[in-house]
């Protein structure tokens, strides 16, 4: 009780007095099953999608390929965008994930912006998309280190999710692995004299897709966490008030 109230006396504090150790839609152990089964069969087409986007820039690897113009990077820049929105909404109307999707919606609109660098430096000028990146990524950094002790609260919460791992997979897979992947060092050795630029920029783009794919469905998660966390809230206030 002391816990909740403390929280409560702040405006900017809101009490998260549940466990994500928790199911998502039951409690009981036989629905945990059921649930890993409901996720394979959602999110298992959505990279099927991806792939055969994938497949359809391979065949036509002479035309655009896997350049600014493929469908591959648009699918990256379109993932980006909705799982920047879907964080700001969740900043803005759930307030149990206040901070953790503030810093997420920085992070996502920040890779936006570095998706979209060589049309920024043609339309701006070059290094534009720094400047961009600066006034997106300086206001988010402020906002969360001035609310650090409920950062940390939310992430007690978050990071035994499993929103956190798709997140943290995603994560490496496209800001860690596809970079060194990518490397030409690597693909200069593998492929010898018959090197070619278009294949490590295939190699290192389909990698990135397939991060922001399982950002994109962790963002999903985020969501569903979210909805619980101030369910599960309510209902103890809810008790807490009846036994007041």
């Amino acid at each position: 009780m002391s816990r909740l109230t403390s929280h409560t006396q702040h405006h900017n504090a809101v009490p998260l007095p549940i466990s994500a150790e928790q199911p998502l839609y039951g409690r009981k152990p036989t629905s945990l099953f059921m649930q890993a089964c409901l996720r394979l069969a959602i999110y298992a087409p959505l990279v099927a999608a991806m792939m055969s986007l994938v497949m359809h820039d391979a065949h036509h690897f002479g035309d655009v390929g896997f350049s600014e113009a493929s469908w591959t990077e648009h699918m990256q820049s379109t993932l980006l965008a909705l799982s920047a929105a879907t964080m700001w909404l969740v900043h803005s109307r759930l307030p149990d994930l206040r901070t953790i999707s503030l810093l997420l919606f920085g992070l996502f609109a920040a890779s936006l912006i570095r998706e979209q660098d060589a049309l920024l430096d043609g339309m701006i000028g070059d290094g534009s998309w720094q400047f961009l990146v600066s006034v997106v990524a300086i206001p988010v950094i402020i906002g969360v280190w001035r609310n650090r002790s409920r950062f940390i609260a939310e992430f007690e919460h978050f990071g035994r999710s499993f929103a956190f791992g798709l997140f943290g997979a995603g994560f490496l897979a496209t800001y860690v692995f596809s970079r060194l992947y990518g490397r030409s060092e690597f693909w200069e050795t593998l492929m010898g004299d018959s090197y070619l630029r278009s294949v490590k920029n295939a190699a290192e783009e389909v990698t990135e897709l397939f991060g922001y794919t399982l950002m994109a469905i962790a963002v999903i998660e985020i969501v569903l966490l979210a909805i619980r966390m101030g369910r599960q809230r309510r209902a103890l206030l809810r008790e807490l008030n009846a036994n007041g």
